[in-house]
């Protein structure tokens, strides 16, 4: 493999590492901020997991497959991140894992079938079964979580919520990017940019990381400011 392969999913990788240790001692360990937290974790793993395939050289099907079982969960637990910052209580809100959950439960059977096709800095290309249908799981909770965003902040909440909310909002546009070109691509016969799709919007999703950890500072006031100030995501 060439000696660049995988290095910037280490520099992610790292810079995400150091944003866990800041925001694990100096925010507030409120459930929202726990889940944004779990968020960028999961981030990092799948950065470090694709460093180890494409420069370390661990590409077998079983690290592809644990690659793919990490950042499956990444979207499900998106939705109840922003579920908790809107005090969605429904324990049908679980039922969001039932679709990453059923992958990854089918694919441990089928891991033979993962592979690592090619490697590049900044993305790995990848071929597993069910790949459409995986997609359409996969991205579903995404769109579902920018609808969310946008009606809440339209209908307005109070000055803390709508600030997390308008950050967020902008984060998962950004990690959407490449996912909306692909499918245009895709449309026009170009599958190129779909083979690579998860691993380039997990490239954008550092993005996402950095809004991550500025949410959680920002809901991270010390307890003497939150008894004063309007109400804070997470902290009931």
């Amino acid at each position: 493999m060439d000696n660049w392969n995988g290095i910037g999913s280490l520099l992610i990788a790292c810079v995400e590492f150091i944003l866990l240790i800041n925001l694990v001692i100096f925010t507030s360990k409120n459930k929202f901020n726990k889940l944004a937290i779990m968020l960028i974790f999961i981030l990092m793993t799948y950065q470090l997991l694709e460093f180890l395939m494409c420069q370390v050289g661990l590409s077998s099907s079983t690290m592809a497959y644990f690659a793919f079982a990490v950042i499956s969960l990444l979207p499900p637990f998106n939705f109840i991140l922003v579920a908790e910052l809107y005090n969605f209580k429904s324990k049908a809100i679980a039922l969001i894992l039932l679709p990453a959950t059923a992958f990854i439960l089918y694919y441990l059977f089928v891991i033979d079938q993962f592979i690592v096709t090619s490697c590049a800095a900044l993305y790995a290309t990848y071929n597993y079964p069910l790949g459409d249908l995986y997609g359409l799981f996969y991205y579903a909770p995404v769109l579902a979580v920018i609808v969310l965003l946008v009606q809440v902040i339209k209908k307005g909440k109070d000055k803390k919520t709508l600030f997390i909310s308008k950050v967020l909002l902008a984060g998962n546009i950004i990690i959407s990017i490449p996912t909306a070109v692909a499918f245009i691509l895709t449309a026009t016969g170009d599958y190129d940019l779909i083979a690579k799709i998860e691993s380039i919007m997990c490239k954008f999703a550092f993005v996402y990381a950095l809004c991550l950890s500025i949410v959680c500072f920002y809901n991270s006031k010390r307890k003497d400011e939150r008894n004063n100030s309007e109400y804070l995501p997470g902290n009931k």
